[in-house]
């Protein structure tokens, strides 16, 4: 027979054990999920195409703006603990460049979250056009406006029926 101290000992034990597990971080990965290529070693210079490329590693996560001979292999992992916001553990951004004229792969360049910047955004808005309009004023903007008969909600714009 066990005795009720130790159940006591071991209800403690498990509920600390419970409480502790969920304190675990929720990781999640995003972008592009290599399982056992990596394009930052794979990718041969010279020797590999926009074809054998996409054919190894699928599209790219992004393809750049005004020049569609560069890619963009982006992955990334993050991590949340529950209540928090999630904070970015890791990033990894493979860039591909292609010749323009042989579509051969001309450079291969690897950035790490260590490369990143904080970029600041400009808090000034843009001004709208007319005036804002008080509470009041939208609660009590409809009273007092006349409504539509049936036969005005069926003749827009008030026009004369032909007979």
């Amino acid at each position: 027979m066990i005795k009720p101290s130790t159940l006591l000992a071991l209800a403690a034990v498990a509920a600390a054990a419970s409480t502790l597990g969920a304190c675990a971080p929720s990781v999640s990965r995003q972008g592009y999920l290599a399982i056992e290529a990596n394009p930052a070693t794979d990718i041969k210079v010279g020797e590999d195409t926009q074809t054998s490329v996409r054919t190894k590693f699928g599209s790219p996560s992004q393809v750049a703006t005004f020049d569609p001979g560069v890619w963009y292999y982006i992955t990334q992992t993050t991590s949340k603990m529950t209540y928090k916001p999630a904070t970015l553990t890791s990033r990894s951004v493979t860039i591909v460049e292609f010749d323009k004229e042989t579509q051969a792969v001309k450079t291969v360049k690897t950035l790490s979250l260590a490369d990143s910047r904080q970029i600041a955004l400009n808090p000034n808005k843009t001004p709208t056009r007319g005036r804002e309009l008080t509470a009041l004023e939208q609660i009590l903007g409809n009273v007092g406006r006349q409504t539509l008969t049936n036969e005005e909600d069926t003749n827009p714009g008030g026009q004369r029926r032909r007979e």
